[in-house]
């Protein structure tokens, strides 16, 4: 995010590169600084002769080059726009010779979304000594809690951190879905708002009650009874609640469980980088750790990868998630 600030404010102040190659597997930041040079490199008088957006799918390497290669009209610069640039990745080392001269009255930007180049190549060093080349990189699920908190402080709104779990949750690291869910909160909310778990539930569809994070929860404490109720909702709603994603995060519950059983320093800040959780849910583990030994833990992940497997159809004649919701609850608890 810190990277992006500075591209942009680069930018505002006039310090304006005649390429951006912007590629990486996270296409949030990539399409963000894409916006905004679109949006405001230009004028709306000069955007109509000077602002061109192409798709990878639809030209060559040589349409790009002969595009950027025109004179701006009746303006100091033209902007070329190569959106899903990924698409031209078979021909991309053509662009090799206008990356060594590029015209300095156009601003170039390709996307190059989900994909990267070689670093070692003389495509990108030609890029990077002329131009600029931005690495968006995917966030780890443990970053996402943070990239949401700040992103909801710059608009003067702030987050409890089980609301926050909660999109992680559901959305897992996309950072496009997630924001969009943020701007719909944001429209309904006003500024210096703090979004909880019930404005989750209320506009977005994510149960406060009857999700994966409150299972883990129940399971961790041993709550029988809250345990099979969530089950039972997951069974009555299976396209909101997969049995696939469901096993997943009760996995990824237990072999946390494990890594903390194996840890030597215990103090919390060190759990929760080692399990990648936000340190507010470390009671919760703390919980879990008590009434789970490490020898039960490690048949419990062996238990969930067999329920994993029939989830998929393997070995099981169309199981019903509600028989193998209470296979894997029974196996857990027993």
């Amino acid at each position: 995010m810190d990277e992006v600030v500075k591209i942009v404010n680069d930018i505002k102040s006039g310090n304006i590169k005649p390429i951006y190659f912007l590629m990486g597997e996270e296409p949030y930041y990539i399409d963000k600084l894409s916006d905004y040079i679109e949006k405001n490199v230009l004028s709306e008088e000069e955007k109509g002769f000077n602002q061109t957006v192409l798709y990878g799918r639809d030209v060559s390497i040589e349409d790009i080059v002969s595009t950027s290669k025109r004179y701006p009209m009746m303006a100091e610069r033209q902007v070329v726009i190569v959106k899903e640039a990924q698409d031209l990745i078979k021909t991309i080392d053509k662009l090799e010779n206008y990356a060594a001269n590029p015209m300095a009255s156009t601003v170039l930007v390709l996307c190059y979304k989900y994909k990267t180049l070689d670093k070692r190549k003389k495509l990108v060093k030609e890029l990077a000594k002329s131009g600029l080349v931005y690495e968006s990189k995917k966030l780890y699920e443990n970053q996402v809690g943070d990239w949401i908190k700040r992103v909801l402080q710059g608009k003067n709104y702030s987050i409890e951190p089980k609301a926050s779990a909660m999109l992680v949750e559901f959305l897992g690291t996309d950072l496009s879905k997630i924001n969009n869910e943020l701007e719909k909160l944001q429209i309904i909310l006003p500024k210096e708002s703090t979004i909880t778990p019930k404005h989750i539930e209320e506009n977005i569809g994510f149960s406060k009650d009857f999700n994966v994070f409150e299972l883990r929860k129940a399971i961790g404490e041993r709550n029988q009874l809250k345990a099979y109720q969530i089950a039972q909702y997951f069974a009555d709603n299976p396209k909101d609640n997969p049995m696939v994603v469901t096993t997943s995060l009760v996995f990824s519950f237990f072999i946390q469980l494990l890594k903390y059983h194996g840890l030597k320093d215990r103090n919390s800040k060190n759990v929760a980088a080692v399990l990648g959780v936000n340190p507010f849910f470390l009671k919760d583990y703390d919980v879990a750790l008590k009434n789970y030994p490490m020898k039960k833990v490690s048949q419990i992940v062996a238990t969930l990868r067999d329920i994993d497997v029939k989830s998929k159809g393997v070995g099981a004649n169309a199981m019903p998630t509600a028989d193998l919701l209470k296979e894997m609850l029974v196996n857990i608890f027993n």
